[in-house]
């Protein structure tokens, strides 16, 4: 587990990694790249939550989480990427205010979600 802990080089660019849980339970994790990689193929956060705490709302808070510590970061932009057939995923964009911008070079759909101020 150490070894996850803290700013670590995945991807090529500098990312964090956060397990979220319930209680003794494990829901998902998430990831924040701090910068995007040269090809933006997997945006500044992924997100995923373990079977069965899907559907419980926890990916949307999870990404809404994610926002502020991107915008601590500097990143007034988040990108995300989804595959088209990932319904899921692309609600939970939606949800947090996510905004389509076409595709990327892995047929991944891209979205902007705007991060909250810095006060």
């Amino acid at each position: 587990m150490a070894d996850r802990v803290g700013v670590r080089q995945r991807w090529g660019v500098p990312s964090e990694l956060f397990w979220f849980t319930s209680g003794e339970y494990y829901l998902g994790s998430l990831v924040i790249r701090h910068q995007l990689t040269d090809d933006e193929g997997g945006g500044h956060i992924g997100c995923h939550v373990v079977h069965p705490w899907q559907r419980q709302g926890h990916a949307t808070q999870m990404l809404r989480d994610a926002l502020p510590k991107c915008s601590a970061l500097g990143i007034e932009r988040a990108l995300l990427t989804i595959a088209p057939e990932n319904a899921a995923s692309l609600a939970v964009a939606r949800r947090n205010g996510g905004v389509a911008d076409g595709m990327n070079d892995e047929g991944e759909l891209r979205f902007w979600i705007d991060t909250p101020s810095v006060s």
